[in-house]
C-alpha cells in the first residue's frame, strides 16, 4: 500500500514540475463528426510538411507540440470521412486551438480510396481490434443486432454456442475480460439467458477490444479488455430512431441544448405475445418473460477547455419458467451503472480526466419444488474514483498516468426452505496506479513501457505489473510488433452456459490469492496491396492460481471461505490471421485462429486414482483448435445491400460417459444405487460446427418523415443441425445417446425508422 501511495504522489507532482519551452508552437483541439458533433476516437492528425502526427484520445482530443514556427498543412483522416486539410500558420510560443469537424462520405466517393491506406495503418495496434457499429447493425444476427455477437467473429474470440454471447478470448473464460461501459465496470452484460449482450447498438458509439498484451492503463483482468463508449448525442439537431423486431424493439432520441447534448435509448423485449400463444399448446414455456435496457447521457460544455458528462445504464431480466406441475424457476438479474466525468485541457501539453463510477450487479434466482423454496442472492456494489493525465512533453514522448481507487462489496447468500445455508459478505477497498510512456525515438520505432501497481485490502494483496511493447516499421506498409505483460485478477465467475442468470461472482480474500499470468505477443500488420489489410499475431499466455468453487465439496454450510475453492493453472497459445477490405462497394474480412488452451485442477484426470491431489492438463469446454469466420458485404445498389457470414469451428470438448454400474442392497442402504463411469475430462469432441447466415437490407423513406430500412435475414441457411450436447439414457444397454442440437434455419425481419 505504501508503494501505491508514493506512486500517487509522484504522479501528481510530475506534470507540474516540468518546464515547457516557448520557442516552439502547438496545435490542439477536439475532432468531431460535422453532422452530429460526436467526438471521433483514434482519428489521425498530421502536419504533412514535417511528418509529425498523432491520434485523438478516448475523449476525441488531440495535440501536437514542439512545432517550429512556420506555415503547415494540417490533415486529419478517419475511415468513412472526407479528408480534412487546412493551412495553418504558427508563431513562436503560440498554442493554436483548432477543433476539427469531419464530413462523412459515402463509399462511392473517390477520396476514401485515396486515404484508406494511411487510415488503416494507424488504427491497427498489437492485440487491438475496433468494431464498427454500422457493421454490427448490418451483420446477420439471431433476432436482433448484437455487439458481442459481432465481436465473436474476430480472430482469437470464440463463441460457446448459438445460445451464448459470452466472450472466450485467447483461451480465457468470460470473467477474464474486463468490460467497461463509459469507463465503468459491467459485471454480467447479457440478456435472455446469455443469448445476447446488454449493449444497445443504437446507444453505442465506439467498441474497442484489447485481446492481449495491452498497456499499463488497463488492469484488473488476466485476459483482455473490452471498452464501450455510449454516444454523446447530436450537438447540431434533434434526431431519433425506432426499430421493430421479433425479439425486442428499440427507440432512441438525441439532440442539442444551449450548453451541450443529450441522448436517451431504450430497448424492451416484444416476445411476450408469441409466448402467450405458445403456452396454449407447448409445455414449459415461460409464464413470465421480459427484459429491458435504458441508456442515457448528458454533456455539459462548461468552457472551451472543460467538459462534463453524466452517463447511466440500467438493465433487467425477469423470467419465470414452470418445468413440472409443482416446480418453477424464477430468474431475476441485471446491472446498473453510473459514470460522471470531467475532462479538462490543462494546457497545450497536458490533458486530464477525472471520473466517478458506480456499478451494481444483482442475481436472484429462485426455485420452488413441491412448495419448498430455494433462493440465492448475489450482489456486487462497486464505487470508484479515477484520475488520469496525458502529458506530451515533446514529439518523442506521450506519458500517461493515473490512479483508480474504490470500494467493492460482494454479498452472497443461499437459503433453503427459508433457512440460511450459506452466507458471505466481502467488503474490500482496491487501489491501482499506473504510469506509461510511449517513446518514438525515430519514425521507424515505437516503444511503450510502463507498470501498474494494484492493491486489494481483503488479504492485503499488493501486486506489480510490468508492461512493454515495441513496434518497428521497416516500410510504410509493414509494422512488426511485440508485447509482454504481467496481469492479476481478484475476481472469479462461476458461470452456467445454459442460464447466465445463475452466474456467481466471488473474490479473493485471506487464503484465496488473486490469479495471475503473463502474456507474450508478436505480430505483423501489413498492407499487401491498396485497400486491403493483413494482420498476423502469435500469442502465448500463462494462468496461475485460478480459483473456482470445488466441485467435490459436498456441503458449503459451515465451511470457511478459503475451503470452498480449488486452485489450478492453465496456459494458452495460438496464431491469428485477419485479412480485410474496408473500402469500396464490396467490403469484408476473413478471420482464422489456430488456438490451444488447457487447464489443470486437482482431481481432474489424475494419473493415480487414489491421489486426487495429482492432475493432468485438460481442454476446457470452449477449447476449439480451428476457428474460421468469413464476412462479406456488397452494395447491390443505392438502396439494396447484401451481407453474408460463414463460420466454421472445431467441435467443442466434452466428457463422454462410458457406462453405469448398479449396486444393490448396500450395507448402509437397502435401495439400489447407480455409479456412472466416465472417460477422461473433456477428452472427446463434438462434431465440427459450421453455419451460413444471409442478410438483405433495403433503404427507403417513411412517409417523408424520415429514413427507413427493411432488413431480411436467414440464419443457418442450409439448416446445419450443429450439436450442442448429448443426452444419455442409462436405462438402455448399451447406452443410448441422443443429440441436442442448436438453431435450425431461422428467418427474421425488422424495420427501422430514423427521423
Amino acid at each position: 500500500m505504501k508503494q501505491i501511495v508514493l506512486l500517487f504522489i509522484i504522479l501528481i507532482l510530475i506534470p507540474f514540475s516540468l518546464v515547457t519551452a516557448q520557442e516552439t508552437a502547438s496545435v490542439n483541439g477536439f475532432i468531431t463528426d460535422n453532422e452530429t458533433g460526436e467526438t471521433l476516437l483514434m482519428a489521425n492528425i498530421a502536419l504533412t510538411e514535417i511528418n509529425r502526427g498523432t491520434s485523438s484520445n478516448t475523449s476525441g482530443y488531440y495535440t501536437i507540440t514542439n512545432i517550429p514556427p512556420g506555415t503547415y498543412t494540417l490533415s486529419a483522416t478517419y475511415i468513412g470521412y472526407q479528408r480534412f486539410d487546412r493551412e495553418i500558420e504558427l508563431e513562436a510560443g503560440e498554442s493554436l486551438r483548432l477543433d476539427i469537424q469531419m464530413i462523412p462520405e459515402s463509399v462511392e466517393m473517390e477520396a476514401i480510396y485515396v486515404e484508406s491506406e494511411a487510415e488503416q495503418e494507424e488504427q491497427r495496434n498489437i492485440g487491438t481490434a475496433q468494431v464498427d457499429i454500422e457493421m454490427v447493425k448490418e451483420l446477420p444476427s439471431v433476432l436482433q443486432p448484437d455487439v458481442f455477437r459481432s465481436v465473436q467473429l474476430l480472430p482469437g474470440v470464440k463463441a460457446a454456442s448459438d445460445f451464448s454471447s459470452g466472450l472466450y478470448i485467447r483461451g480465457g473464460s468470460p470473467d477474464q475480460t474486463l468490460i467497461l461501459l463509459d469507463e465503468t465496470t459491467v459485471y454480467n452484460p447479457s440478456h435472455f439467458f446469455g443469448f445476447f449482450s446488454t449493449f444497445n447498438p443504437d446507444a453505442v458509439k465506439d467498441v474497442r477490444l484489447y485481446k492481449g498484451g495491452y498497456p499499463a492503463e488497463y488492469g484488473g483482468r488476466i485476459g483482455s479488455v473490452l471498452t464501450i463508449f455510449n454516444k454523446d448525442g447530436n450537438r447540431n439537431e434533434t434526431e431519433g430512431s425506432v426499430s421493430l423486431g421479433l425479439l425486442s424493439s428499440r427507440a432512441s432520441i438525441e439532440g442539442p441544448y444551449s450548453k451541450g447534448s443529450w441522448m436517451l435509448a431504450v430497448r424492451r423485449s416484444t416476445l411476450e405475445p408469441l409466448l402467450a400463444i405458445l403456452r396454449q399448446s407447448v409445455d414449459n414455456v415461460p409464464d413470465k418473460f421480459y427484459f429491458y435496457d435504458v441508456n442515457g447521457k448528458l454533456n455539459f460544455d462548461a468552457t472551451q477547455n472543460n467538459r462534463f458528462s453524466l452517463a447511466f445504464y440500467s438493465g433487467n431480466d425477469n423470467v419465470g419458467i414452470p418445468f413440472q406441475e409443482d416446480a418453477k424457476i424464477n430468474l431475476k438479474y441485471g446491472n446498473q451503472t453510473l459514470t460522471a466525468k470531467w475532462r479538462r485541457i490543462i494546457n497545450d501539453k497536458l490533458f486530464g480526466s477525472f471520473t466517478a463510477t458506480g456499478s451494481r450487479y444483482f442475481n436472484q434466482p429462485e426455485f420452488k419444488i413441491a412448495g419448498t423454496p430455494f433462493k440465492r442472492d448475489n450482489n456486487i456494489y462497486d464505487l470508484s474514483l479515477k484520475a488520469d493525465l496525458e502529458y506530451l512533453p515533446n514529439e518523442h514522448h506521450t506519458i500517461k498516468m493515473g490512479v483508480w481507487g474504490g470500494n467493492l462489496i460482494l454479498n452472497f447468500r443461499d437459503r433453503f426452505d427459508n433457512v440460511d445455508t450459506f452466507k458471505e459478505r466481502i467488503d474490500s477497498n482496491y487501489l491501482s496506479a499506473f504510469i506509461q510512456d510511449e517513446w518514438r525515438p525515430s519514425d521507424q520505432w515505437i516503444f511503450n513501457g510502463g507498470f501498474r501497481l494494484n492493491s486489494f485490502s481483503e488479504g492485503d494483496y499488493v501486486r506489480i505489473e510490468p508492461r512493454l511493447s515495441a513496434e518497428f516499421r521497416p516500410t510504410s506498409r509493414i509494422r512488426l510488433q511485440a508485447a509482454y505483460g504481467r496481469y492479476n485478477q481478484y475476481l472469479t465467475l462461476i458461470t452456467n452456459e445454459a442460464f447466465s442468470g445463475f452466474d456467481l461472482w466471488l473474490t479473493s480474500d485471506n487464503g484465496v490469492p488473486p490469479a495471475y499470468g503473463d502474456q507474450y505477443v508478436i505480430g505483423a500488420k501489413t498492407i499487401p496491396f491498396e485497400d486491403y489489410g493483413l494482420d498476423v499475431e502469435i500469442y502465448y499466455r500463462t494462468m496461475h492460481d485460478l480459483f473456482e468453487l470445488d466441485p467435490f465439496l459436498n456441503d458449503a454450510a459451515g465451511q470457511d471461505y478459503p475451503d470452498l475453492f480449488r486452485f489450478g493453472d492453465g496456459y494458452a497459445y495460438g496464431v491469428e490471421l485477419f485479412f480485410e477490405k474496408k473500402v469500396g462497394r464490396f467490403t469484408g474480412f476473413l478471420g482464422y485462429t489456430y488456438g490451444i488452451t488447457r487447464r489443470k485442477f486437482p482431481g481432474f484426470n489424475a494419473p493415480v486414482l487414489d491421489d486426487p491431489s495429482e492432475a493432468r492438463f485438460y481442454p476446457p469446454k470452449y477449447d476449439r483448435t480451428h476457428d474460421l469466420n468469413i464476412s462479406g458485404t456488397y452494395e447491390l445498389s443505392s438502396k439494396w445491400t447484401a451481407t453474408a457470414v460463414f463460420s466454421y469451428a472445431t467441435g467443442q470438448a466434452y466428457t463422454e460417459p462410458l457406462g453405469r454400474t448398479k449396486f444393490a442392497h448396500l450395507p448402509w442402504d437397502n435401495s439400489d444405487r447407480d455409479a456412472f463411469v466416465v472417460g477422461k475430462i473433456n477428452a472427446s469432441r463434438l462434431p465440427s460446427y459450421h453455419r451460413l447466415d444471409l442478410s438483405f437490407s433495403r433503404k427507403g423513406r417513411f412517409f417523408d418523415l424520415g429514413d427507413a430500412e427493411w432488413q431480411f435475414q436467414v440464419i443457418n441457411v442450409y439448416s446445419r443441425r450443429n450439436v450442442w450436447f448429448y443426452n444419455y439414457d442409462f436405462e438402455e444397454e448399451p447406452l443410448e445417446k441422443t443429440e441436442v442440437t442448436l438453431l435450425p434455419i431461422l428467418p427474421s425481419i425488422s424495420y427501422t425508422v430514423n427521423f
